[in-house]
């Protein structure tokens, strides 16, 4: 048997704060989503908030390869909220 939890978080502005540290990386977009083990389409799409949600692992695995953080964090106690 198997039980999820789902929690949605909006962050505003968090596609131009990816593309703002990328920016400041300075190594190539393509070596950065290599690392990241994604496409460089998806990670403009990531930037340019064409995605409805961004899975946490995708997050973290950028965050990982830019040496950032963004303050994205989810506490136990939050709502779970409806998938559209």
């Amino acid at each position: 048997m198997k039980v999820e939890k789902r929690i949605q978080k909006e962050v505003p502005g968090l596609g131009e704060k990816i593309r703002r540290a990328r920016k400041v990386d300075k190594r190539p977009l393509i070596e950065l989503a290599a690392l990241a083990g994604m496409s460089t389409p998806n990670w403009y799409a990531i930037e340019n908030e064409e995605m409805k949600t961004l899975p946490l692992a995708t997050l973290r695995k950028v965050e990982a390869v830019l040496g950032v953080t963004f303050g994205v964090e989810f506490n136990e106690d939050e709502d779970e909220e409806e998938q559209e």
